[in-house]
């Protein structure tokens, strides 16, 4: 991190003005060659053209695709150099007529090209790399599989290989880097259409590997992004996790047990895709015995095995690990710690002194996972693998008339597809409106059913030749307000409506609350449905969005409409573009540019929520992988049956527990209750509306909502547990108390109580609410 006011050497400044006179590098990076990565590059290059930017291209493949070659016919071409081999045409750059040419922008194909033999340089990597040296930017293009690292994971999971791979640190020298995010269904339908050629590789036919590659370059991206983000808060003194990329911290000891940890972390690693350290604490002066010996052999090739960091640290005293722990995890941006439940008994607990109540009290913004001991309870000494359900129970019985009936409504049912984009102004509803005047072009009968442009030039642009349907009038309290009109569109019947903005809020007097509503009654109908979103209305995000711009979004949408979706397809841009269009007046108005980018468009909320957006994303790709096929899903199969038992109260967070349940749940595929457990006399006319808020978002979010009853305060954990245990719950979700020292002795620790009665199934304790400050 800088140091401010220190004064710069001479080597620093002079690295400095180097840098100034260095071209910038952008690359465009998809997942299959046909995502349009092309076409976007050709596309920005003609805006750098409009703001007086001098722009060409050189060694660009249009494929003959109408809308690629139109982009390319109306920016200046520089001589290539075209070569054979394979009895396949080839194009190398033409360095010397460039360096003749000089622009400012060179737009280029294949990144991972290889040179003709006896080229000045052998790559196209070298090339580029060259130009910039000369003062000349790039923009250019590369699928992911051509990666070094990711090459062999798609080898690997699709079969595909690479030709012609750049080195696994290549993306690390761009200025910018974007995603072109496209559904395998649209690739599908490309290549049905004829629209990619005839040369590709069968395996990108196959609808299972299309959703891995997309996967892959998602998480590759999404890696990028937090590092950048990491940087940013590095730069500005920032410390703790940015609350974005999960790191797990699995706290072992060389036991029989320590591998059970290791092995867990893994699995919560893998499911939350994220990075896992092992941790362990030796005393300095005491060597290890022979069997510690063994088990620590035994730790260090399973840390290996799984891709894990390790570390060992002396440790002196064992009342010192509580410290030790969380100040390494507030070094190390730790998210989760992962750790055994204590086996102290109450009077151990109070002489001794509890390593878990000293933890909790010493971590911040950090959550706690006690694993439990399935060995005692269980005799279960590892993880169990997945049952495979091949033959399941009713495989071959005859429907119900019911079953029957549901299954012909969603064959009915029209197709849904949502453009989603991590803030306002990425192209959300710019791309939706392409894709309804191609549809239209094609014959298809497609209406605008409601059109958000914000005044949006660019934007309003695009609809082109689209009938759009009038909006309803509403008088609300004296004021005529406008809403989309349902019923016009189901008279109208369209093959495929447009409608912006799925998280909106009706006026109170409509027949429908939201517009996510209206759309399932269009869909219904058998009409398809083309809409957008942006991530933060996403209702289990709600808190992590605050969590990471200090901004509590009002309007959401129930995960489970993202989960209804045919496709979902992100709409990626960089924050400097994204900032850029603001400053242009592409986004707000003029007047309101200076307050925006101060406030949710800083740079440091840009990246978190670019993060987010492609974090989510790529965990709906899997999700729709792991339903085509389980073996194709990165994050692994699926180890035992989990329920999940979330504890709310009505005081607190209790909103935040249940989103945080229900996140957990999905990942897990896993059936999730939340209980509330009362105790005392009537609930108040407030604590009944808090309850009920509380049942509806955990029903909306597709939960069980219970309410359980104690005789007092000091029964309340006895009612919880009897709850868990009555549904089999393997995971307990609680909140991190952070009671007065008082108030725990004279009213009783709650999370204390649950924590020692429930050792029989794992505990997580979320960790307080903290907001990142940006």
């Amino acid at each position: 991190m800088d140091i401010p006011y220190r004064r710069k050497s001479p080597e620093e400044i002079l690295l400095t003005i180097s840098k100034l006179h260095l071209g910038k590098l952008k690359v465009l990076i998809g997942a299959v060659s046909g995502s349009g990565k092309t076409y976007h590059m050709l596309q920005e290059g003609q805006q750098l053209k409009q703001q007086g930017i001098d722009v060409v291209l050189c060694a660009v493949t249009t494929l003959q695709r109408p809308e690629t070659v139109r982009q390319a016919s109306e920016l200046e071409r520089v001589p290539i150099i075209h070569w054979m081999k394979d009895g396949a045409e080839q194009k190398d750059l033409n360095l010397e007529a460039l360096l003749l040419r000089d622009p400012e922008v060179v737009l280029v194909d294949g990144l991972a090209h290889r040179n003709r033999p006896g080229a000045q340089h052998a790559t196209r990597l070298e090339d580029i790399r060259f130009l910039m040296a000369r003062g000349i930017s790039i923009i250019t293009t590369i699928n992911v599989y051509e990666l070094e690292g990711a090459d062999e994971m798609a080898q690997r999971l699709t079969g595909i290989h690479a030709d012609q791979t750049v080195p696994a640190d290549t993306l690390e020298l761009a200025d910018e880097v974007r995603l072109i995010d496209v559904s395998p269904e649209t690739m599908l339908k490309r290549l049905e259409e004829g629209v990619l050629g005839s040369e590709m590789n069968p395996a990108l036919s196959r609808r299972g590997n299309l959703g891995v590659l997309r996967e892959i370059a998602l998480r590759l991206v999404a890696e990028g992004v937090n590092d950048s983000l990491e940087k940013l808060r590095e730069e500005q003194g920032l410390s703790g996790p940015a609350g974005v990329a999960e790191r797990i911290l699995v706290s072992a000891q060389y036991h029989w047990n320590g591998s059970l940890y290791v092995r867990r972390g893994q699995q919560i690693a893998r499911r939350l895709n994220g990075d896992i350290v092992v941790l362990t604490f030796v005393h300095p002066k005491k060597p290890l015995s022979r069997e510690q010996l063994t088990f620590k052999r035994s730790i260090v090739k399973l840390t290996q095995k799984v891709g894990a960091e390790f570390a060992e640290v002396p440790l002196a005293r064992r009342r010192a690990i509580p410290s030790l722990l969380a100040k390494y995890a507030a070094e190390e941006q730790i998210t989760r710690v992962v750790m055994g439940h204590s086996k102290q008994s109450w009077l151990q607990q109070l002489r001794q002194g509890s390593i878990v109540d000293s933890l909790l009290h010493k971590l911040h913004g950090v959550d706690l996972f006690l694993m439990a001991d399935r060995a005692e309870h269980e005799g279960e000494r590892i993880l169990p693998v997945m049952q495979r359900e091949l033959n399941e129970p009713g495989q071959f019985r005859r429907l119900s008339s019911e079953e029957l009936a549901e299954k012909v409504d969603t064959l009915r049912r029209g197709t849904f597809k949502v453009y989603i984009g991590a803030s306002p102004g990425v192209g959300k509803t710019y791309t939706m409106l392409r894709e309804g005047n191609v549809l239209l072009r094609k014959g298809v009968d497609v209406v605008i059913g409601l059109l958000e442009t914000h005044g949006r030039k660019e934007t309003a642009e695009q609809v082109g030749s689209l009938p759009l349907i009038a909006r309803k009038q509403i008088d609300y309290m004296g004021t005529k307000l406008e809403e989309m009109d349902t019923d016009a569109i189901l008279a109208r019947n369209p093959d495929v409506v447009l409608v912006d903005e799925l998280a909106h809020t009706n006026v109170p007097t409509s027949d429908r609350r939201k517009r996510y509503e209206d759309v399932i009654r269009i869909l219904e109908s058998g009409i398809s449905v083309i809409s957008t979103i942006n991530v933060q209305h996403l209702e289990s995000l709600n808190d992590a969005v605050e969590q990471l711009t200090g901004v509590r979004v009002r309007e959401t949408v129930p995960d489970a409409i993202l989960k209804l979706a045919d496709e979902v397809e992100l709409i990626d841009v960089t924050p400097q573009m994204l900032q850029e269009r603001m400053r242009d007046g592409k986004i707000y108005a003029m007047d309101k540019v200076e307050q925006a980018l101060g406030a949710f468009f800083t740079t440091g909320n840009l990246i978190a929520l670019r993060e987010l957006a492609l974090r989510e994303i790529a965990d709906d790709v899997d999700e729709r992988l792991e339903a085509w096929d389980r073996n194709h899903s990165l994050r692994g199969p699926l180890r035992r049956r989990e329920v999940i038992y979330v504890a709310v109260a009505l005081q607190s967070d209790g909103d935040r527990l249940i989103r945080r349940g229900f996140r957990i749940a999905h990942r897990l595929k896993a059936d999730w209750h939340v209980c509330y457990v009362h105790y005392g006399g009537q609930l108040t006319d407030q604590e009944k509306v808090s309850l009920a808020a509380l049942t509806s978002l955990t029903e909306r979010l597709g939960g069980i909502f219970e309410c359980r009853d104690a005789n007092n305060r000091k029964g309340m954990h006895r009612a919880l547990l009897a709850g868990a245990n009555a549904v089999k719950a393997t995971q307990l979700i609680i909140g991190h108390s952070r009671r007065s020292l008082w108030y725990t002795l004279l009213k009783g620790d709650l999370t204390r109580k649950l924590l020692r009665s429930g050792r029989h199934m794992d505990v997580l304790v979320v960790a307080d609410r903290v907001l990142n400050k940006q």
